[in-house]
């Protein structure tokens, strides 16, 4: 005879959870694909000496400079500039930054990143272009395709 034991539903309840997590992840219009908060630049523990730097300056003082920064501005459902491709070189650091007047999330076809994008406030995504093809980047609440990059 077999007994259930908590320990037992309770393992198995987690491991349901992990499997449709699992099944759930792809794009999709309810999908949250690695989503990221807007994006702050990493900062590094400074020592108590250096209280009197800004963060902000300490914040950019250590990221790294991208080798291509896109930027986009969504307001009224349009996209400047305008939606077309954008070509990169494999193996570079891309930044892309957008900002929308709507709350929205942003998404990297492919690579499957993502941010969350707050009305009015800028989120970015960086990552190393390290996989050729064209892939789409695209807003999901307002299905909106911001632009194609293309990594050669």
């Amino acid at each position: 005879m077999f007994v259930r034991t908590p320990a037992f539903r309770t393992s198995a309840a987690l491991a349901a959870s992990v499997l449709t997590a699992l099944l759930l992840t792809g794009c999709g219009q309810g999908d949250d694909p690695s989503v990221a908060t807007p994006s702050t630049p990493p900062t590094s523990a400074a020592p108590p000496s250096a209280a009197t730097t800004s963060p902000s300056a300490s914040a950019i003082a250590s990221t790294p400079a991208a080798d291509r920064q896109i930027t986009v501005t969504i307001a009224k459902r349009r996209v400047d500039p305008p939606t077309g491709r954008v070509t990169v070189g494999k193996g570079e650091l891309v930044r892309i930054t957008v900002t929308s007047d709507v709350a929205d999330e942003l998404h990297v076809h492919g690579y499957d990143l993502g941010a969350r994008l707050p009305a009015g406030t800028p989120g970015s995504v960086e990552f190393r272009a390290d996989k050729t093809g064209l892939f789409e980047v695209e807003t999901h609440e307002t299905e909106l395709v911001l632009f194609q990059l293309v990594v050669r």
